[in-house]
C-alpha cells in the first residue's frame, strides 16, 4: 500500500465494481416502445434504470406412457436497457404521457436545482418488440428553479403531473416552495414548457403531493401539508402572564413535551388541499382545503371523469380515508345516533400478535385502472402486509363514494412504491434488500380474504359515544377493537416470477480467499434487515448453471457443435449434433430429446480426429456438412434419405494441421504453411477448391469468421503463425488469400484465433479479432470492416497459466466470445465497449455454442474425461449480467441470517492437536424485535409455512382414507409415484411463495433479539453454530483478540448492550463477553465483563490485550480469570468512539461526530495519550488504517477523505522529561492537527473500507462499500503518466458530458468540501457513451486516438480485476 500513502503519489481513482442497488422510486409506463410495459427507476447514486418487462415462453416436453404433450412455460424477466448516468442526487419522479404522444415521458426531481424532462427511444420495429436494439434517452428540458443542494425550501423532493394529458406538473419542497409547469406541444410535435408559475405558501410542511384526475377540467394537485404559526406567539403569550409557582410548575412540565398537532386550532391540522391551476388565466390558487387524520403520510389520486369518482385516498395509522371536495358525509349505520360522521374513513385489518397500544401506518398506496369504471387500490403497511382498496360507488351517480372496503392480498417486502402493471404484475422495489416482481394468481378475493368496511368502521364510531371523529381515529386501541386479525404466510394470492439483487444495506465488507480452492479472493459483505438479513460471498465472474455432464472414453482434443438446418422453431435454428474429437477418434452425438451416439450412418469418419466441422448453407438450402480430418476434407450430403459422401484428400504425404469453417468457407493449413480456402458452390451445392497460397511458415491457428447477415461469406480470416505473427487475408472474390494486415506478438506465440461480429455502441456494427496466446494473455483488435486493418492499440489481458483458446458463443442475443485458461472467460461488447468476465465454474479445455429447445444459448465443453453443457446466467439465464451496463459482473451466494449483521472478523481457531482452521464470527441484533425463544413462544412463524403444511398434511390424510381399494398394488404403486410428483411441485410453487415476514412488534422500549454466529467460509459459509443472547441484550461489535497471557490464542471478544433505546439514547448496562472457539467449530462462553461509561460500539486487539471504546471513554484491558482486569484508559473524549484500529503503539480513534483522533500508548507510564486530531468536525461511519501516519475514513454525508499524521507530530506526545507544564499539554490549540490529502464526495454513506488485492499477486486497493449496496475502490496510480492522463480526461467529460438533471460533476463530487487527488472513475466512464464526434474532439486534447484512450480506460479496469 505504499503506492497510496507516499506523498508525491497520493492520486486515486474511483472505479465502480457495483452499482448502487436501492431504488428510491420508480415508475411504470411505456417509455421506449409503444405498448410495451417497461419500468424506470431512480437508484441512489445518481443512476437512472430503465427496465423492460420481458415475458417468453419455453416449451417444455411431458412425455407420457401413451402420447407426448408439449406445454409451454412463461418466463417473466426484467430485462436493462438503459442506465443514465446523472451524477446528482435523484428526488423524485413522475411520468407523463403528453397529449398526443404514444410513449411515456418522465420527470426528474434532483439536487441541481432544475426540472430534469427525459424521454427515451429505441430502433426497434413495431413487429419486433422484443429485439435486442439499442435505447437511446433524450434531454428534452431542463430548465433551472433555484439553487442546487437539497434544501428544505427548494423544490424537488415532490413531484406530481396532472393525470389526464399531462398538461402540468407541480414540483414542491419539503417546506414554501411550490411551482408549476405548464407542458404543450408546438406545430412541429415537440413538447414545450413554459415558464413556473408559483403556488407558494410560507411556513408550511408538505408530507406527499399528487395530480388528482378529474377529467379535462382544469389541472388540480392535492397537497398533504401542515401549516404552522410564527413561533406560537399566542402560546406563549398566555404562559408568560403566568405568576404563581403552581402555573409555572405547569408550564414546565408542558414544555417537557412535544406540542401535539391540532392542538391550537385548525391553522396547525394536517390537511388536504387543492391547488388549481387555472389554464385561462394562467394561475394557480389554493382552492380548498380539509382536515385529515394526523398520521397522514401518502397520497394516491382515484380516477376521474368517465374513469370514477375522482379524489385521494389518504393513507394513516391504522386508517385509510377518502377526501374529495364537495364529497356527502357517509350515512350513519345508526340512523338513531345523534353523532353525525363527516369522514369517509376504514380500519385495516391487524396482525394476531401486533400490540393494541401501537399503531401500523399505511406507506404507499398506488391505484390501477382496470377498465372504464373499475379501479382498485392496493396499500402497504410499514410490517410489509399488503391490502387490496376498493370503492363502492352509488347506484344513481356514479361520482358518489358510499363506502370503502379493505382486505388483505399478502405480506410483501417493505417497499418505496407499489408498481402495478396491465399484465398482471406487480413490482416492488424493496426499502432493503432483493426487489420483485410478482405475478397476480387471484385479484378478485373480497369474498374470502380478511377484510373490513368503512361502514362497520363508521359503525363502531358512532356506537363508542365519542364525540370527536379526530379522538376517536387518533387512538390505536380503538382501531385494535373493532377490525379482524390475521396471522401472516406464505403467499396466496400472487407469487415471485423474478428477483432483482439487491445488497442494500451493507453494513461490513471482508475481502479475502477464504474458501480454500479458488484463483480470485471473494468478497463477504453483510446486508439486509430483519428477516431479509444475508452474509453474501460475491465472487467476480458470470454465474453457471451446470445443465449436464457426462463421461467421456479419454481426454478429448476439441468439440463442435452442426446446426440442424432442416428444423427450425421460433426463427432460431437449434444443434443437430455434437462432435467430440479425440487423439484417434471422432465421437459423434445426436441432439434430440435424449443424446445418443451416432455411428456411420452419420457420414462422419469416426476413426480419425476431427480438426473442424460445419453445417453448410444459410438455412434455405441444406448444403450438408463438412467434417476436416488431417487426411482430407469430407462433404456430408444427405438425398433421398440417404447418406452422400465426398472427399478431397491431401496430395502427397503432408497432413491437414489446423482448420476452420463456416456456413460457405473452409479454410484448411498444411505442414510448412500452405493454406487451401474451399467454397460451397449455392448452385450446386458442391464444395470446391478456390485458391491456395504458402505462407512460408507453419500455422498455429486460423479462422474464417461469420458469415455477416444478409451476405454470403466473410471477407476476412485471421491466421497465427509460429513466427509470432498474425495475419489477416482477404477472402473477397477478387483477392482471395491476399495479406490485408499483420500484428507482431513478440516473444510468445498464437495459439487459437477468433473473428466476431459485434456490437459498436452506435447501432453499427463492427469486426473484432481475438487471440489467445500461449502465455496464457488474449489480445483483442478491431478491424476496419472495408480495409481489414487491424488497430495499432490490441487490447491485452493475462487470463491465466494455460494456453488460451478462443471461440465464439452466443449469450443473450448477443455475438460473444469464449475464453479458456486456467479459467474460463466470458467476452462481450456492450454500451460501446468491451466487457469480460471470468465464469464461476471449474477449468474448461474445450468449447462451443450450443442451441436446443431446453437450452436457448448455452455451452458445450470439455473438462477431463468429461463432457459438459453449461448455461451462462443467474438460474440459466443471462440476465443481462455482462456488457449491457457498467457494473463488472459478480455473481453472489446468500447465506440467510436471524438479524441485522453488524459486523464480522475472522478467527484462527485450533482444529485437534496441530490443524488450524479460519472461520468466521458475526453479531446480529435488531432493535424493536423480540428474541428466537420468546417468537417461538409465542407461536411466531417466520416463513409463514407452519399453516401450509398442516393443511397440506390433513388434505393427503383425507385422500388416503378415501382409498378403499386394498388389493391392488400397481395403483398404489403408481399413487405413490404421483404423490412424490406432486410433493417435489408443491415444494417448488411453495419456494416462490416464501415471503420474509417481520416479527411480532414489542409494545415497550428497548427490547432487543440478537446472537452470535460462527460459519465456515470453506464450507458455503455453513453455520457452524449460533448463540443465541440474553433477553434484550444485543451484539453491536466484535473482534479477534490473542491475549499474551492465553498463549496468543485467538479468541472471540463481544461487545454488547442491554435494553438499549434510540430516543433518547440510553441503556441499562455494557458488557464485554469473550468466547473461545472449540475445535473450530462450537463456541465456549468464557466469561462477562460489565462496563460503565457508555454503550461498547468498537474493539480492538492491540499488543496483546484488548482495546475498548465505551462511550466517551478509551479503555485497555487485560485478560483475568473470572473478567477483563483495567489497566488504563482515557476519558473524555468529544461524543463517543464509532470506530477503531491498531497498529504498534498507536490507536486511531474514530468520533461519532468529531472525525479522526491518533492515540499512543506510553508503556512506561502506562497511559494513553492524544497525539493528534482533525481540524475538521466528520460523523465517522467507518475507517481503514492505510499506514502507521495514514487513514481513510468516511462520514454519513457520503464522503471519503484521507488523512496524514504531520512528520514529527508524535515526538512531542510523550514528555520524557516531566518538565512541560500540565496546562501546556492540556491546550486544545497544542495538539497536532491532521493533514487532509484527498477528499471524495461519493454520494452514498460508506459503511465499511477494507484494503485488499483483487486478483492474486495484484497491487492493493481500498474497497469501499455503502449503505445502498454500491461496491467500489479507489485505485493509487502508478505513473505520472496515469495522472495527467485520467487528470485532463476527467478536466474535458466535466464539460462534454450531459448533465441529465443539470448537476455540475465536479460541483457535485465537491458537495461538502472541494474534491482533492480522487479523479471521478464514473465521470470517466462516460466517455464510452459519448457520440464519435465528441470522443474525437478529446481524443485529440489528449494527443491519442479514440482507440487509444478507450484502451487506457480498459486496462486500469483490468488492472484492478
Amino acid at each position: 500500500m505504499s503506492s497510496i500513502t507516499s506523498a508525491a503519489a497520493m492520486k486515486l481513482l474511483d472505479i465502480r465494481l457495483k452499482h448502487a442497488g436501492s431504488i428510491i422510486t420508480s415508475a411504470i409506463g411505456e417509455f421506449s416502445t409503444s405498448g410495451v410495459q417497461e419500468i424506470v427507476c431512480l437508484r441512489a447514486g445518481g443512476t437512472i434504470d430503465l427496465f423492460r418487462i420481458v415475458i417468453t415462453n419455453v416449451s417444455t416436453e411431458n412425455n407420457d406412457d401413451d402420447e407426448e404433450d408439449e406445454e409451454e412455460e412463461v418466463q417473466t424477466t426484467l430485462k436493462l436497457l438503459k442506465r443514465v448516468e446523472t451524477r446528482s442526487t435523484l428526488r423524485s419522479l413522475t411520468a407523463i404521457r403528453i397529449s398526443g404522444s404514444k410513449k411515456d415521458v418522465i420527470l426528474v426531481g434532483a439536487d441541481g436545482g432544475c426540472l430534469s424532462l427525459l424521454a427515451f427511444d429505441t430502433a426497434t420495429p413495431a413487429n419486433n418488440k422484443n429485439s435486442d436494439a439499442s435505447v437511446t434517452y433524450k434531454i428534452i428540458h431542463c430548465p433551472s428553479f433555484g439553487k442546487s443542494g437539497c434544501r428544505r425550501d427548494t423544490p424537488g423532493q415532490y413531484l406530481a403531473s396532472d393525470p389526464r394529458g399531462g398538461r402540468a406538473v407541480m414540483i414542491a419542497s419539503t417546506e414554501k416552495r411550490k411551482l408549476v409547469y405548464v407542458l404543450n406541444r408546438d406545430s412541429g410535435g415537440n413538447i414545450t414548457i413554459a415558464s413556473p408559475l408559483e403556488a407558494h405558501r410560507p411556513r408550511t410542511v408538505v408530507f406527499d403531493l399528487v395530480g388528482v384526475d378529474n377529467g379535462f377540467d382544469n389541472p388540480i394537485f392535492a397537497s398533504l401539508e401542515v401549516q404552522y404559526p410564527e413561533y406560537e406567539d399566542a402560546v406563549l403569550a398566555e404562559r408568560k402572564k403566568k405568576t404563581d409557582e403552581e402555573d409555572r410548575e405547569k408550564m414546565e412540565e408542558e414544555e417537557r413535551h412535544d406540542v401535539e398537532l391540532g392542538q391550537h386550532g385548525d391553522g396547525y391540522t394536517k390537511q388536504l388541499a387543492y391547488y388549481e391551476l387555472d389554464l385561462g388565466l394562467n394561475h394557480v390558487s389554493r382552492r380548498w382545503a380539509t382536515s385529515t387524520v394526523r398520521s397522514a403520510c401518502c397520497l394516491a389520486a382515484i380516477p376521474g371523469g368517465l374513469d370514477g369518482p375522482s379524489g385521494v385516498l389518504v393513507g394513516g395509522e391504522d386508517y385509510i380515508e377518502y377526501l374529495h371536495e364537495g364529497m356527502s358525509p357517509p350515512s350513519s349505520a345508526n340512523g338513531n345516533s345523534k353523532i353525525t360522521p363527516k369522514r369517509l374513513i376504514c380500519a385495516i385489518p391487524r396482525r394476531e400478535l401486533h400490540p393494541k397500544s401501537k399503531g401500523i401506518l399505511i406507506t404507499t398506496i398506488s391505484v390501477l385502472r382496470q377498465k372504464k369504471g373499475k379501479f382498485f387500490a392496493l396499500a402497504q403497511s410499514e410490517l410489509g402486509d399488503v391490502y387490496k382498496v376498493t370503492l363502492q360507488m352509488s347506484k344513481e351517480d356514479k361520482t358518489v363514494v358510499t363506502h370503502m372496503t379493505i382486505c388483505l392480498l399478502d405480506t410483501l417486502p417493505i417497499g418505496n412504491g407499489l408498481n402495478i402493471s396491465k399484465l398482471a404484475l406487480l413490482f416492488v422495489p424493496a426499502e432493503f434488500g432483493d426487489h420483485g416482481l410478482y405475478q397476480f394468481d387471484a385479484i378478485d378475493i373480497e369474498d374470502s380474504a380478511v377484510k373490513f368496511t368503512s361502514e362497520e368502521t363508521i359503525s363502531a364510531f358512532v356506537k363508542s359515544g365519542e364525540s370527536s371523529e379526530d379522538a376517536f381515529y387518533a387512538s390505536s386501541e380503538n382501531a385494535a377493537a373493532i377490525v379482524p386479525t390475521f396471522r401472516p404466510t406464505i403467499l396466496r394470492n400472487m407469487h415471485k416470477v423474478f428477483t432483482l439483487d439487491s445488497l442494500a444495506p451493507v453494513t461490513s465488507v471482508l475481502v479475502g480467499e477464504l474458501a480454500g480452492n479458488e484463483v480470485s479472493p471473494q468478497f463477504y459483505t453483510l446486508c439486509g434487515r430483519g428477516p431479509r438479513s444475508s452474509l453474501r460471498i460475491l465472487r467476480h465472474g458470470l454465474s453457471v448453471t451446470e445443465l449436464a455432464v457426462s463421461e467421456l472414453p479419454g481426454v478429448p482434443g476439441g468439440v463442435f457443435n452442426v446446426r440442424d438446418d432442416r428444423t427450425t422453431k421460433n426463427g432460431k435454428f437449434y444443434d443437430r449434433y455434437i462432435v467430440v474429437s479425440f487423439a484417434d477418434a471422432t465421437l459423434v452425438l445426436s441432439v434430440g430429446e435424449t443424446v445418443e451416439e451416432m455411428g456411420k450412418e452419420s457420414g462422419f469418419l469416426t476413426s480419425d480426429p476431427t480438426l473442424a466441422c460445419s453445417a453448410l448453407g444459410n438455412g434455405d438450402k441444406d448444403g450438408g456438412i463438412v467434417q476436416v480430418c488431417p487426411g482430407g476434407v469430407r462433404h456430408i450430403r444427405r438425398v433421398n434419405n440417404q447418406v452422400n459422401v465426398s472427399q478431397w484428400s491431401v496430395p502427397g504425404i503432408k497432413k491437414i494441421e489446423c482448420a476452420s469453417a463456416n456456413e460457405s468457407q473452409i479454410l484448411i493449413a498444411l505442414a510448412g504453411g500452405e493454406l487451401i480456402y474451399f467454397e460451397l458452390d449455392p448452385m450446386s451445392g458442391n464444395l470446391t477448391e478456390a485458391c491456395t497460397r504458402d505462407i512460408g511458415t507453419d500455422v498455429c491457428c486460423l479462422d474464417v469468421g461469420p458469415v455477416p447477415k444478409g451476405k454470403s461469406r466473410s471477407l476476412f480470416a485471421v491466421v497465427g503463425s509460429r513466427d509470432s505473427n498474425v495475419r489477416l487475408l482477404s477472402l473477397a472474390p477478387a483477392s482471395l488469400l491476399e495479406p490485408k494486415s499483420s500484428t507482431t506478438l513478440g516473444a510468445t506465440k498464437p495459439y487459437s484465433a477468433a473473428l466476431s461480429i459485434v456490437d459498436g455502441g452506435d447501432g453499427a456494427s463492427e469486426l473484432t479479432m481475438t487471440v489467445g496466446l500461449e502465455d496464457g494473455s488474449a489480445l483483442r483488435a478491431n478491424v476496419d470492416p472495408i480495409t481489414g486493418a487491424i488497430s495499432t492499440s490490441p487490447s491485452r489481458r493475462f487470463l491465466g497459466a494455460r494456453p488460451v483458446s478462443v471461440s465464439r458463443v452466443t449469450l443473450d442475443g448477443s455475438p460473444s466470445t469464449l475464453l479458456l485458461s486456467s479459467r474460463p472467460w466470458i467476452g462481450r461488447n456492450g454500451n460501446g465497449r468491451h466487457s469480460m468476465a471470468p465464469m464461476s465454474y471449474a477449468p474448461l479445455d474445450h468449447g462451443c455454442s450450443f442451441s436446443n429447445e431446453a437450452v436457448r444459448e448455452g455451452i458445450v465443453a470439455t473438462s477431463g474425461t468429461t463432457l459438459r453443457i453449461l448455461s451462462v446466467g443467474e438460474n440459466g439465464g443471462n440476465n443481462a449480467l455482462l456488457g449491457n451496463d457498467d457494473d463488472e459482473a459478480f455473481n453472489a451466494t446468500n447465506v440467510s441470517l436471524r438479524y441485522t449483521p453488524r459486523q464480522m472478523c475472522l478467527l484462527s481457531a485450533k482444529v485437534g492437536e496441530t490443524g488450524k482452521k479460519i472461520v468466521l464470527a458475526l453479531v446480529e441484533s435488531d432493535y424493536n424485535d423480540y428474541g428466537a425463544e420468546e417468537k417461538k413462544s409465542m407461536g411466531f412463524d417466520g416463513t409463514g409455512r407452519l399453516k401450509t403444511t398442516s393443511k397440506k398434511i390433513e388434505s393427503k390424510s383425507n385422500d388416503d382414507a378415501m382409498d378403499m381399494d386394498e388389493d391392488s398394488d400397481d395403483d398404489d404403486a403408481n399413487n405413490e409415484e404421483k404423490k412424490e410428483e406432486a410433493d417435489e411441485e408443491d415444494e417448488d410453487d411453495i419456494n416462490t411463495r416464501l415471503t420474509p415476514i417481520r416479527g411480532p412488534v414489542p409494545s415497550g422500549k428497548g427490547h432487543w433479539g440478537s446472537c452470535v454466529r460462527l460459519v465456515d467460509p470453506q464450507n458455503a459459509c455453513s453455520t457452524l453454530d449460533c448463540v443465541e443472547l440474553n433477553r434484550n441484550e444485543a451484539a453491536l461489535c466484535c473482534a479477534s483478540v490473542r491475549f499474551h497471557s492465553r498463549g496468543g490464542e485467538s479468541l472471540l471478544a463481544v461487545g454488547t448492550v442491554t435494553s438499549m433505546t434510540m430516543h433518547p439514547l440510553g441503556h441499562k448496562e455494557s458488557h464485554v463477553v469473550l468466547y473461545r472457539v472449540v475445535n473450530g467449530d462450537r463456541l465456549q462462553f468464557l466469561h462477562r465483563t460489565k462496563v460503565d461509561d457508555g454503550p461498547v460500539l468498537s474493539l480492538v486487539h492491540f499488543q496483546g490485550r484488548l482495546l475498548v471504546g465505551i462511550g466517551r471513554t478509551l479503555r485497555l484491558y487485560e485478560m483475568g480469570k473470572r473478567q477483563l482486569l483495567k489497566k488504563c484508559e482515557l476519558r473524555g473524549l468529544p461524543t463517543m468512539v464509532k470506530t477503531l484500529h491498531a497498529a504498534g503503539d498507536r490507536a486511531y480513534v474514530g468520533d461519532m461526530m468529531q472525525s479522526l483522533h491518533f492515540i499512543r500508548y506510553d508503556s512506561t507510564a502506562n497511559r494513553l495519550v492524544l497525539v493528534a486530531r482533525d481540524r475538521s468536525s466528520r460523523p465517522i461511519t467507518c475507517q481503514e488504517l492505510l499506514d502507521m501516519n495514514t487513514v481513510a475514513v468516511g462520514d454519513k454525508f457520503g464522503n471519503v477523505s484521507i488523512l496524514r499524521l504531520p512528520g514529527g507530530a508524535d515526538v512531542g506526545a510523550i514528555d520524557v522529561t516531566g518538565t512541560r507544564a500540565l496546562w501546556d499539554s492540556s491546550r486544545e490549540d497544542a495538539t497536532p492537527k491532521l493533514e487532509t490529502l484527498c477528499t471524495y464526495h461519493v454520494g452514498e454513506v460508506v459503511t465499511s473500507m477494507t484494503r485488499a488485492s483483487l486478483v492474486a499477486g495484484g497491487a492493493e486497493s481500498l474497497v469501499y462499500v455503502t449503505v445502498t449496496g454500491r461496491v467500489g475502490a479507489f485505485v493509487p496510480f502508478t505513473s505520472r503518466e496515469d495522472v495527467e492522463f485520467y487528470t485532463s480526461l476527467e478536466g474535458y467529460l466535466r464539460v462534454e458530458a450531459p448533465r441529465p438533471t443539470g448537476r455540475d460533476p465536479q460541483a457535485y463530487r465537491s458537495y461538502y468540501a472541494p474534491t482533492k487527488h480522487i479523479i471521478d472513475g464514473d465521470l470517466c466512464d462516460a466517455y464510452a457513451q459519448l457520440p464519435y464526434e465528441t470522443k474525437q474532439k478529446i481524443a485529440e486534447q489528449l494527443d491519442r486516438s479514440v482507440g487509444e484512450v478507450m484502451k487506457k480506460l480498459e486496462d486500469t479496469k483490468n488492472a484492478l480485476l
